[in-house]
């Protein structure tokens, strides 16, 4: 990916954080919902915005749906935010990064304290 695409992808991704916690009102999306990673393709038409929330699958994809249909309304105000000549086609995608993270480390936590004896 080229710097200036890599500059793009950040400042999306910084402004779509911003606008979902100040401006999205969709009781679809969690309070807790981040934007893991953005990427853009190299002719800037399509944007794909990895989101995550600390709840189920089903609330991330529940999330999803909501960014969807706010899609018009977020592409309208990055429009207003970021200087481009075109703003790509937005593609909001679940992201289950945060939560293997966590699972794993429940899992080494696990099996490291399953291996010391119970001091009770």
């Amino acid at each position: 990916m080229s710097q200036r695409n890599i500059r793009y992808a950040e400042e999306i991704k910084k402004e779509i954080a911003l606008l979902l916690h100040r401006n999205i009102k969709d009781p679809r999306i969690p309070e807790f919902t981040s934007i893991v990673h953005v990427d853009v393709t190299k002719d800037l038409s399509i944007c794909r915005v990895y989101i995550s929330t600390l709840g189920s699958d089903e609330q991330t994809q529940k999330a999803v749906e909501g960014l969807k249909s706010a899609s018009g309304y977020i592409k309208r105000e990055l429009g207003k935010r970021i200087k481009m000549r075109v703003m790509p086609e937005l593609i909001f995608l679940a992201d289950d990064s945060i939560r293997r993270a966590i699972e794993m480390s429940q899992l080494i936590d696990k099996t490291l304290h399953g291996d010391k004896p119970e001091n009770d």
